[in-house]
């Protein structure tokens, strides 16, 4: 009997970003992975977002397509029609906020809903290419890895391709202590949240911070070297952390994040590294 697929969960935080919402939940559902959770936590936004989670539901449970499929003896020709979206391992979870929590609460609240062994949380403007998930599970599967993180594209709304973004393969040195370079396009085990705790709210690089303490207690990284992800680059991504200020403070706090990630490499490397709660 062959092995049900392990579970992922997908968190997809979202604010006024309704006009790429609804691609960005169409590369997940048709990602080649077989066994997906999407997890939508959408704050309350002034656009469409509500309209656009609506009609999503109601697209997932009843449209379909077809295709033209056999010449008939009589001359026409007869279409086969199908579910516009497969059922079969896939499940939809939308949280609709009463209050706006912000992009960090947004993210725990996803994971503190979400059942699987293996998760991520995509930006709700981004795209998953289509093997994306499968890619980035597979070394979780052969227990290789607890996080796993690939290269990606940098596009504009029309998706050209601006940049390859490649990153470099996982050494903590090169990931944490030169720079922040990892966990954009990335899976990891669900776990990890519960051994070393969630992303802290007091940081705009949340992520940054959430995966370095992930690093710092022993977790085990592998880079896969494909672009599988598409990051939107664009003016205004509806997410107060992309204003100006919101990026300097970024950029202050990732500095001081690599420079703590020096600090434990250099108490390491005599002897004196801790498991940082």
């Amino acid at each position: 009997m062959t092995q049900a697929a392990t579970l992922i969960s997908v968190v997809v935080p979202t604010y006024n970003q309704a006009q790429y919402l609804g691609a960005c939940l169409d590369s997940i559902w048709f990602q080649d992975y077989p066994n997906i959770e999407i997890v939508v936590v959408a704050d309350p936004s002034p656009d469409d977002t509500a309209e656009v989670l609506a009609a999503f539901r109601r697209s997932v449970a009843r449209d379909t397509v077809s295709h033209a499929a056999r010449l008939e003896p009589d001359g026409t020709v007869s279409r086969a029609e199908y579910p516009r979206y497969r059922a079969e391992g896939r499940s939809l979870v939308i949280h609709e906020s009463p209050v706006r929590l912000g992009h960090t609460p947004s993210y725990n609240k996803g994971f503190e809903l979400a059942s699987g062994e293996y998760c991520t949380y995509i930006a709700s403007d981004d795209i998953c290419h289509p093997q994306m998930l499968s890619e980035l599970a597979a070394p979780l599967d052969r227990d290789e890895a607890d996080f796993v993180f690939s290269d990606m594209f940098v596009v504009d709304d029309a998706m050209r391709i601006l940049r390859e973004f490649r990153l470099p393969d996982y050494s903590f040195e090169a990931s944490f202590c030169d720079w922040y370079l990892c966990g954009v396009s990335k899976l990891y085990r669900r776990s990890l949240h519960e051994r070393f705790g969630y992303y802290d709210d007091g940081y705009t690089a949340n992520d940054h911070e959430c995966f370095l303490r992930f690093a710092m207690n022993g977790a085990r990284f592998r880079h896969v070297a494909k672009a599988l992800y598409s990051v939107r680059s664009h003016d205004q991504r509806g997410q107060d952390v992309h204003s100006e200020a919101s990026w300097r403070k970024l950029l202050a706090e990732s500095s001081e994040l690599v420079r703590r990630a020096r600090a434990f490499r250099e108490r390491e490397s005599f002897g004196d590294g801790m498991i940082l709660e």
